[in-house]
């Protein structure tokens, strides 16, 4: 069997964020098939056109970590009922310049927790705008509007919760599935 490289975008730059909690435990529960590699965005400076003639090595690394990989997961947390600006800011650094977009065809997927009882179903929905109007090929089923609690990631990142564990589990196969079915190529 074909193993597929993700790259997955933590939307928190957080040492202990819940997300990147979410992140490393994904990490385990994957398919043999799916090979999870985080795609760092904490070192991104802020996007400007201005940069568009000459990207800075960070963004160009970045770009070229994208380029490697057959499919994307976001992994983000909702601040403010949105998206964080840190994600939207590599999202732009990843679609630009003009005719440069990173993410056109990719396969992807989006995937979030936080303590409230929906999730991060608002931050969420406006990710899928961004995302679809980027030309990525996004999985719109099945959903995952995980609500944090204490203990639901013991320390070595595994999910303790057997119905939680199966759920991301059969998430995770879903997706190599969508990647498998639209990866360009």
């Amino acid at each position: 069997m074909k193993t597929y490289k993700v790259g997955y975008m933590v939307g928190s730059l957080a040492k202990g964020s819940i997300n990147r909690l979410l992140s490393k435990a994904l990490t385990r529960l994957a398919p043999p098939q799916l090979e999870l590699v985080e795609i760092v965005i904490k070192d991104l400076p802020l996007y400007s056109y201005d940069y568009d003639a000459d990207y800075p090595p960070v963004a160009r690394a970045f770009k070229k970590a994208i380029a490697d990989v057959d499919g994307i997961l976001f992994v983000t947390p909702e601040y403010n009922r949105s998206i964080p600006g840190a994600l939207k800011n590599a999202i732009d650094w990843a679609s630009r310049p003009w005719g440069q977009n990173s993410f056109a065809r990719k396969p992807s997927g989006i995937i979030g927790t936080s303590p409230g009882a929906i999730g991060t179903a608002v931050a969420q929905s406006q990710l899928r705008h961004v995302v679809v109007g980027l030309g990525m090929v996004l999985m719109g089923q099945p959903e995952v509007y995980l609500s944090f609690k204490a203990g639901m990631v013991d320390p070595e990142h595994n999910i303790v919760d057997d119905g939680t564990r199966q759920f991301l589990g059969n998430h995770l196969a879903a997706f190599q599935a969508w990647i498998e079915r639209h990866r360009p190529g």
